[in-house]
């Protein structure tokens, strides 16, 4: 599939907006994880509006592609691409992490129309994904299974042990995406816990590993396309990225790992993203 400059910038203009509603969703509750879902807009985009099969009006849809964040504290950025995509009113985003909200602090399958799985354990997610991907193995489905990581996830030992499992089972139907912003909330990642050589690992764990920039949408949508048509392993794309991309004093800040902007901070940052 040939991208063309005109595709690129309507995704380009979908980033900035989604961004934008992303602080002013957060802004205006006062709660919530700004870094780490400013930094997967573009991944989402990508996905949502020119790499999977998915329909809005209709959720649940057998055939569609499975998405599971299991980066769970990302979920601004997932409601916010939700709305844009049309499996709710945009309205619901005032709502968000109020009691009775569709929209709660970490992804829920049975509360909001376009979840795949509940999410915020982290590891969790990436666990079922795998476990998605095997069982449309088995069933001769003909569905794909994306899940997005954070980098700090990586330190649990459930990663990877589904790691192994996708390789032994050769799940080629999963593409896993590591949001690589190199910082968690306790800081930066390989003071932490080192994760790198990172590509090395998965590759040591049998996966097919692919190295982008996580903001460049040519890139991204290129790499999908690869990654569907590679056969007989799992691939996962480390997307580089950075933390609370786009706003000036969020950008590779931990502290803005889960803390939400003030009234002032809200302003500036909308001003930026303007």
């Amino acid at each position: 599939m040939k991208i063309k400059k005109t595709d690129i910038e309507l995704l380009e203009k979908k980033a900035k907006n989604i961004r934008y509603n992303i602080i002013r969703m957060i802004g205006n509750r006062g709660s919530g994880h700004p870094g780490g879902s400013l930094s997967i807009v573009e991944i989402l985009v990508s996905l949502y509006f020119a790499h999977i099969h998915h329909d809005p009006k209709n959720p649940s849809w057998a055939e569609r592609d499975r998405f599971i964040l299991s980066k769970g504290h990302g979920a601004p950025a997932l409601y916010v691409m939700l709305a844009e995509a049309g499996y709710f009113q945009k309205k619901e985003l005032q709502t968000f992490r109020k009691v009775g909200s569709i929209l709660q602090g970490h992804p829920d399958r049975k509360l909001t129309p376009g979840i795949d799985a509940s999410t915020g354990s982290l590891g969790q997610g990436f666990s079922f994904a795998c476990g998605v991907a095997l069982g449309a193995k088995l069933l001769k489905r003909k569905f794909r299974t994306y899940a997005v990581l954070g980098d700090g996830e990586l330190d649990e030992g459930q990663v990877w042990e589904c790691a192994m499992s996708s390789a032994h089972y050769k799940l080629d139907n999963l593409t896993a995406i590591v949001d690589r912003n190199r910082y968690q909330n306790d800081g930066h990642t390989e003071q932490v816990m080192r994760l790198e050589p990172l590509k090395d690992k998965w590759e040591a764990f049998g996966w097919n590993v692919i190295e982008i920039n996580g903001h460049d949408f040519r890139e991204i949508l290129s790499c999908l396309q690869k990654a569907n048509s590679k056969k007989g392993m799992p691939t996962v794309i480390i997307a580089h990225t950075t933390k609370g991309k786009g706003v000036s004093y969020m950008e590779n800040n931990p502290d803005f790992h889960g803390l939400a902007p003030t009234s002032e901070q809200s302003i500036q940052a909308l001003k930026e993203l303007e």
